[in-house]
């Protein structure tokens, strides 16, 4: 049964949605097949779980205005992972431990109840953090009864200690959390539990100066720990990693270490750090195993503290969106992310060229063009120095085949200047692209790399030119989304 406050805040919250749905849907920037909000911010996808033949995705949520603040959980639903459903509010921060935000975390299946975990945000009038790992349940799925606070702040930490993901394992429960430690280093943190009420504290299993690393960022955010083909893999986002060539480009990471998890040492034994995404926008991704098996990730196409508020969807009440659905496979020891086959639903009206040609020119492709596509490029042969593809005017992706860079290239939606995120790629095979109205995903090599990022285009422009120095032979498939 929800609060009396927990009810205002959540009626309050409908009427934003009521008050601002024509502005937010007349703009021109809105996407065609991605989730976002119905209003005001949204940031990091949470509670990912395929349940009882449905898979939901609760989302943090700021419905009064475009920034952060005292968060919400939305929620959204579907058979297929393609036809989404908009669910009755999840969570809403009303309680003394979660008032200034129900932040992010995950969701479980325990004996048939979907449970959420979560943590509580509180700050005092002096701006003090005080958190906690809080617990609600459901019978059906869609209406949530807190139960209040599982795990209370341990030792050694600050208050920067949040994101629980549970899993169950050999019947018992265990929680990471990511945290800070009082040193100032990021940590990803084990618990431990036989009834998901009382948690044993195992301390951290992976963290900023460890035997297995160096300083390493001061936060760790969204953790994610599961088994992928014979090994484990922890997800990560750690804060404070200084670029390094180029890598960390943003101002925030996602990323992954491949290794093994000792649980009775409670240790983490792993390799080295690998970004998830090379492009522009990717942060707090989370995964949940699904009805056929398979590792499925979705993230949020936004960074914290990235020039949010200069993002041109603002004037129309909303911002941000959260990547398609992709899956993950563990390929020579690093992750690969390719879209779910699902979305081949979308698909209509196909246009395809095969053995298309580019020598030494610019040249486009009858019907190879729009604002919300799906594109192939698949036994691309470039015997030359380099080839680039122009979406809209407004992005380019160009393959440098003599540095063996991949990069992509956008008008910076702050001050219009060409700005870049790049990869070393040996070889350039294939891509597949995904654009909507002002996003584009690029899956390279079968999704050796990605590369996710919002633009946004003149709206009538749908124009797509692909050039090359050189020879450049490949296929090229398209459908309209």
């Amino acid at each position: 049964m929800k609060s009396e406050r927990e009810r205002q805040l959540m009626e309050q919250a409908y009427a934003e949605i009521e008050k601002y749905q024509d502005l937010v849907h007349r703009d021109p920037y809105r996407l065609r097949y991605h989730l976002m909000p119905p209003v005001g911010l949204m940031n990091d996808p949470n509670g990912l779980i395929d349940w009882n033949g449905t898979y939901h995705v609760f989302y943090q949520w700021m419905p009064f205005r475009t920034g952060h603040g005292a968060k919400f959980w939305g929620h959204y639903t579907s058979p297929d992972l393609v036809h989404w459903q908009a669910e009755p509010i999840a969570l809403a921060p009303s309680e003394w431990y979660d008032q200034n935000g129900c932040y992010s975390g995950s969701a479980i299946d325990d004996d048939g109840k979907l449970v959420l975990f979560y943590t509580g945000n509180v700050k005092d009038d002096q701006g003090n953090r005080q958190t906690y790992q809080c617990m609600a349940v459901s019978e059906d799925g869609i209406h949530f009864t807190k139960k209040g606070v599982v795990i209370n702040l341990p030792d050694g930490y600050t208050a920067h200690f949040r994101d629980p993901k549970v899993w169950r394992k050999d019947g018992l429960w265990y929680m990471i959390i990511g945290a800070q430690s009082k040193s100032g280093d990021g940590k990803a943190v084990l618990f431990r539990s036989s009834d998901l009420c009382h948690w044993e504290h195992l301390g951290p299993i992976a963290g900023g100066n460890s035997k297995w690393l160096g300083p390493f960022g001061y936060m760790w955010e969204c953790p994610d720990l599961f088994p992928l083909d014979g090994q484990d893999v922890l997800i990560v986002c750690p804060q404070g990693l200084q670029p390094d060539g180029m890598r960390y480009q943003n101002v925030y990471q996602s990323g992954y270490f491949v290794g093994r998890l000792d649980y009775g040492r409670a240790e983490f034994v792993h390799g080295p750090f690998e970004e998830l995404d090379r492009g522009f926008e990717f942060y707090a991704p989370q995964t949940m195993l699904d009805r056929n098996g398979r590792r499925i990730l979705i993230g949020w196409m936004g960074v914290p503290d990235q020039n949010e508020d200069r993002q041109p969807t603002v004037g129309h009440r909303w911002v941000h969106a959260l990547t398609l659905p992709r899956e993950l496979r563990l390929v020579d020891g690093k992750l690969r992310q390719t879209p779910v086959k699902e979305l081949k639903q979308l698909r209509k009206q196909q246009v395809a060229y095969p053995n298309a040609v580019v020598a030494n020119e610019l040249r486009s492709w009858p019907g190879v063009e729009g604002d919300a596509i799906e594109l192939r490029l698949d036994r691309i042969q470039l015997l030359g120095s380099m080839m680039e593809i122009h979406f809209r005017h407004a992005a380019r992706l160009i393959y440098n085949s003599d540095e063996g860079v991949l990069t992509l290239e956008r008008k910076s939606f702050v001050n219009g200047l060409t700005e870049t995120r790049q990869c070393r790629l040996p070889r350039l095979r294939s891509l597949h692209v995904f654009l909507d109205t002002s996003s584009i995903e690029l899956f390279v090599n079968d999704g050796e790399e990605t590369f996710t990022a919002r633009f946004f285009p003149y709206p009538d422009d749908r124009t797509m030119f692909f050039g090359a120095h050189g020879h450049l032979q490949m296929d090229i498939e398209k459908w309209e989304l």
